[in-house]
């Protein structure tokens, strides 16, 4: 949605503002060569800029331990086998490229915005940038795409091709009218599913229908995944509009999605007025958006996960930096 105030119409945004183009994250691929998205120490470059939790032959001493049945014995580490006088094996710890699965909301609710971008907009630029990002630096892409009624994964695969298929899929999301409405419980219940152990997992989405059992699903996912929640949030969300009437354009079916819970009146699908002199129901709008945020920093703090916060207005590589 564009913004404006009584006094004059909204002017309609420019298509990159309500919906990104394959060509628009393919040029992303340059500003995210720039990202440092490492999120655990840096190992050997050959095979991957993770270091695993699995032990084994690799690259990377990890330990000495005392021998035990069923060594090799090409790992015997004779230094410290001779200065103790006790058998001793060489542990290390094993180099490999790291699974990076992004998962991205586009719900109806997603598609919207009184500055900047819509939030889809928004969440596919984040994503596009991650894909890349993780491209540099050699992990393998996958990926999560839900809707208000569809939602699809796609294995973690190397090189350029793979970001390639994960972006075109991001660009070619459209939601219809028909099915069942998916939940954000159904989405991370599936996402558990496809995120292997040991997996960077990133986020992005207004979390609208946060509950326990969405907290429970991210508590066991963080168990075996490094997991980053990426909140896509508009201003009109966080801040109260001054005192006036308000007029939006609104893409198609956006409306009430977008705006349940403030009372607004829609005059069709594409034209949708505030009147913020009802400030109680205003209020309440923002309270619902406060404690969206306040759940999810308490759960970030609670499991050790990462929380990034963006606007519409904020520039995504700024943030992801």
């Amino acid at each position: 949605m564009l913004f404006s105030k009584q006094a004059g119409p909204a002017k309609l945004p420019a298509n990159e503002l309500i919906a990104v183009s394959l060509k628009t994250l393919i040029d992303l691929a340059g500003p995210a060569a720039g990202l440092n998205l490492k999120h655990s120490a840096i190992r050997a470059g050959q095979s991957g800029a993770y270091a695993s939790r699995f032990k084994g032959r690799g690259m990377e001493f990890e330990e000495a331990r005392m021998y035990q049945p069923g060594d090799d014995i090409r790992s015997i580490d004779w230094r410290v086998t001779a200065r103790t006088g006790k058998p001793h094996t060489k542990i290390f710890r094993e180099e490999r490229e790291r699974p990076v699965f992004i998962s991205v909301d586009n719900r109806p609710a997603m598609h919207f915005a009184t500055r900047g971008a819509f939030k889809s907009v928004l969440a596919a630029k984040l994503a596009g940038l991650l894909a890349w990002a993780a491209q540099h630096h050699g992990d393998r892409i996958g990926g999560q795409i839900f809707t208000g009624n569809r939602c699809g994964e796609l294995k973690p695969q190397n090189g350029k091709h793979a970001v390639l298929r994960f972006l075109n899929a991001i660009s070619l999301q459209d939601d219809d009218t028909a099915g069942s409405v998916i939940t954000l419980e159904q989405v991370l219940s599936r996402l558990m599913q496809h995120a292997r152990p040991g997996s960077l997992v990133y986020i992005i989405s207004d979390f609208r229908g946060m509950n326990d059992q969405v907290e429970t699903y991210l508590a066991k996912l963080s168990r075996h995944c490094q997991v980053v929640l990426i909140f896509v949030y508009d201003p009109l969300e966080s801040h109260l509009p001054e005192k006036g009437r308000y007029r939006f354009i609104a893409g198609d079916g956006v409306s009430a999605a977008s705006l349940s819970g403030t009372g607004v009146a829609t005059d069709d699908k594409r034209d949708v007025v505030i009147d913020t002199s009802d400030r109680q129901r205003l209020l309440s709008y923002q309270q619902h958006f406060t404690r969206r945020l306040d759940q999810l920093e308490q759960i970030a703090n609670k499991m050790g996960l990462a929380l990034i916060q963006c606007s519409t207005t904020d520039d995504p590589i700024q943030r992801l930096r």
